[in-house]
């Protein structure tokens, strides 16, 4: 037998236990196994010089597969481990969620693990996976956040422990289902932080503003400090006498008024701007002005659509409707279809019928949509107060700004003033034909928005 006939037959001996190993019980060797594999086949390179040296390299086989073998026997089964993962159910889109994995080691042996969890590529885990050294009857936490980049509802499974022999020649896969539920809603942060500086008087981080309304209102709403712009005859002396510091009552609007969101879900709000799709940074804004309306006494409804109407959330106050919002809206993602304006409006004038502020969030690049959006807000201009939103293209607007615009430039710029041009003149239409309108950028909305709800309600509009 040929020196290379010999080495041929060692690696087809060699290969086939390797591939039962790997598809019946995930055991794969390492690099480690693959270098002193090497060792034998050199030797019986020597083959080719001396006949006699076969012995040598069957007692050097006998040896390599001896230790492979003796270090095969010291990969840990299944049993060995245990793995628990906690988790919160909701999570909120692109804010930090922290996750917690406990593996614990049933054998008195240590071992070197690698773990990594099953979770989706949409939830960015940070890190994806960690590596330690797990000593016997003992357990190890972890801790990694997830970074949501998509709103639905997302499962984590199964753990993944990659455990090393002794020797470390081997390594085996281990896989623990353990399903956990995720539920990724709009940016639900920002309602926790309106929140706490709505009782510290200090909104106007947020950029929303102090609005003087017009009347008196005198439903009292909450006790807070005084600052230089409050009437002083707000002061209740009770309260400073009290607390050692000057308090001041604040009221609300007496009467309790509706608002309903048409949030567009068509192809027009699949683009992206900051990372996000202008129907994502929608739905964070319209659920900040629904928290923010809802704390005022407001009834809040919701109508999603695309060719179809996707959900409906019937007008509703009380703190239970905040949780109906979020269930509508959390799994809604935009469509590449061209969107029914006259079946969402159809459908607003079949299911709301009292007077109510009604928002429509939606983007306009072509006259076909600028036209129907004209039209039916136009018509509900005096049974409700209509307030369009029309999203900005912040490319539009970088293109015309350009102070020293190249050859190159000069097209593209010519081409957007043309488009922003006409997209004022839709803006003054859509004005003077009684529809309240707001022109903002996607990632700029919420605050805006929340101050021309105020406005809205301190001037009585509706």
């Amino acid at each position: 037998m040929t020196a290379f006939a010999w080495v041929l037959l060692k690696l087809t001996a060699a290969a086939l236990p390797l591939f039962g190993l790997a598809w019946g019980a995930k055991i794969y060797p390492r690099l480690r196994l693959i270098y002193l594999g090497l060792i034998p086949g050199l030797i019986a390179l020597g083959l080719w010089a001396w006949a006699g040296l076969v012995w040598v390299v069957l007692a050097v086989d006998a040896a390599v597969v001896a230790v492979a073998v003796f270090d095969l026997l010291s990969l840990p089964r299944r049993k060995a481990f245990a793995v628990e993962r906690e988790a919160g159910r909701i999570a909120s889109l692109r804010k930090p969620h922290p996750v917690t994995l406990t593996v614990q080691n049933f054998t008195l042996r240590p071992y070197a693990l690698t773990v990594r969890d099953g979770v989706p590529p949409e939830l960015t885990p940070e890190p994806e996976e960690f590596s330690t050294v797990l000593p016997g009857r003992s357990r190890s936490v972890m801790w990694y956040q997830l970074r949501p980049r998509r709103r639905g509802a997302f499962v984590i499974d199964p753990v993944y422990l990659r455990a090393v022999s002794r020797w470390r020649f081997w390594q085996r896969l281990l896989r623990y289902p353990h399903k956990t539920a995720v539920a990724v809603y709009p940016d639900l942060k920002q309602l926790g932080e309106y929140a706490l500086l709505a009782r510290t008087n200090r909104l106007s981080l947020l950029g929303v503003r102090r609005t003087r309304r017009v009347g008196q209102d005198h439903d009292f709403e909450r006790l807070r400090d005084y600052t230089r712009d409050d009437n002083y005859k707000h002061i209740d002396w009770r309260a400073t006498a009290r607390r050692q510091k000057l308090t001041v009552r604040d009221f609300q609007l007496s009467q309790s008024q509706r608002v309903v969101f048409l949030v567009d879900c068509g192809r027009m709000m699949t683009n992206q701007a900051a990372g996000l799709s202008l129907l994502d940074h929608a739905l964070n804004a319209v659920l900040m002005l629904g928290y923010v309306a809802l704390r005022q006494g407001d009834a809040v409804g919701l109508i999603t659509f695309s060719d179809v109407i996707h959900s409906f959330v019937p007008p509703r106050g009380g703190r239970q409707q905040m949780n109906r919002l979020l269930h509508a809206c959390f799994d809604r993602f935009p469509q590449l279809t061209e969107s029914r304006y006259d079946q969402a409006f159809r459908y607003l004038a079949a299911h709301c019928r009292k007077r109510s502020l009604v928002v429509l969030v939606t983007n306009v690049i072509d006259e076909l949509n600028a036209n129907q959006i004209q039209q039916y807000l136009r018509n509900l201009a005096g049974r409700h107060l209509p307030l369009g939103i029309l999203l900005r293209e912040r490319r539009l607007f970088d293109a015309v700004e350009v102070e020293h615009p190249q050859e190159e430039q000069l097209w593209p710029a010519a081409a957007a003033a043309e488009i922003l041009a006409w997209r004022n003149q839709v803006l003054g239409d859509l004005v003077h034909q009684g529809v309240l309108v707001l022109d903002v950028f996607p990632e700029q909305m919420t605050a805006p928005l929340v101050n021309r709800y105020l406005e809205i309600k301190a001037r009585h509009l509706l």
